[in-house]
């Protein structure tokens, strides 16, 4: 199992392996998660265009959905085949479409069938099996709720929850609602480590930034961040030293971008989709001068034939490093070490 005091969280249209690679260059050790993947998707022919990634991302855990343990078990045994060392079940996502599935958040509603799941996935491959979660959903939001959903799965082999601290809305609020409008409740996560003492407990929702994540870790076994990465990577340059005591990140966000370039060049020349490889070089250099420059570059429309990897380096040319570092240095001074 591989817990981790630090983890980014699976988001679709984000965590795809372009951006998880990025993430691995700024944080050797941040755990990260697939993009969810429907057990229907693997398992009917497009294993190949959703579970490939590269060897450095690890540790990364494939996250999938889906309602049936049979074809979750099918899935997961693919996952083991493309090299994942863990999977999670998505028992948390409020979507429509997710919903449509009977899966996601509405798990939550069906505990046994969650351990069922677990179960069957970790027979079929041998991994570790955690589950994403809220602590509640509609009007079963009382903290009963949510102990009995752990108690049950838990005794199915599932060792490591992630709870998302508001409960689910599952009618009448689109996702990005249901990352807001719920209130945060951290205290029902710290209760559940409390009850659960020997479970990894780990806690996600409304935390930005590495400092507040680092507070929670005398409360929780591990905390998961989300939006704030997508909107700004650069926070996770001194994850490494913050949570695991290594030696402090010593580049610079320009500098883990030349160092993707070639990469970026192998990716294209493979016929990997230009929107994507661009897509995590759209966040970066935030409260940088010169960053907003270098955004708008990266995401004028692509001609043919054109090198993405020239984009990137042109678009760099508006970068002043001395105000990167300053950048840093305001960020993150007041963290404790």
């Amino acid at each position: 199992m591989h817990s981790s005091p630090i983890s980014v969280a699976p988001m679709m249209r984000y965590t795809h392996r372009f951006f998880r690679v990025l993430i691995r260059r700024l944080s050797k050790h941040t755990l990260t998660y697939t993009e969810m993947v429907t057990a229907a998707a693997i398992n009917h022919g497009k294993a190949e265009k959703f579970l490939r990634f590269e060897n450095e991302e690890q540790p990364v855990v494939l996250q999938l959905g889906g309602d049936n343990p049979q074809e979750m078990a099918r899935a997961a045994k693919t996952g083991v085949e493309f090299g994942y060392r863990e999977i999670n079940i998505n028992a948390g996502c409020p979507s429509d479409r997710v919903q449509s599935g009977n899966f996601g958040a509405c798990l939550m509603a069906d505990p046994h069938l969650v351990a069922q799941m677990v179960d069957a996935m970790h027979r079929a491959s041998g991994l570790p099996v955690s589950v994403k979660t809220r602590i509640g959903i509609d009007d079963q939001d009382e903290y009963a709720f949510l102990h009995k959903f752990v108690e049950v799965v838990s005794k199915a082999g599932c060792r490591r929850f992630i709870i998302h601290a508001r409960k689910a809305i599952l009618a009448g609020l689109s996702p990005a609602q249901n990352r807001k409008i719920p209130p945060l409740k951290y205290e029902t996560v710290f209760n559940l480590k409390n009850d659960f003492p020997d479970l990894v407990i780990e806690l996600n929702g409304g935390i930005v930034d590495l400092q507040t994540a680092h507070s929670f870790l005398n409360r929780v076994d591990g905390v998961m961040l989300g939006r704030a990465i997508t909107d700004d990577p650069f926070i996770l340059h001194r994850a490494d030293e913050l949570f695991f005591n290594e030696a402090p990140f010593a580049g610079t966000m320009a500098g883990v971008v030349e160092g993707l370039l070639d990469d970026v060049e192998r990716w294209q020349s493979e016929g990997e989709p230009p929107s994507l490889i661009l897509h995590p070089f759209l966040s970066l250099f935030k409260g940088v001068a010169g960053g907003k420059h270098f955004r708008r570059a990266v995401s004028q429309p692509i001609k043919p034939a054109e090198s993405l990897a020239n984009r990137i380096s042109a678009a760099l040319k508006f970068i002043q490093p001395k105000m990167i570092a300053d950048a840093t240095i305001k960020t993150f001074s007041t963290i404790p070490r």
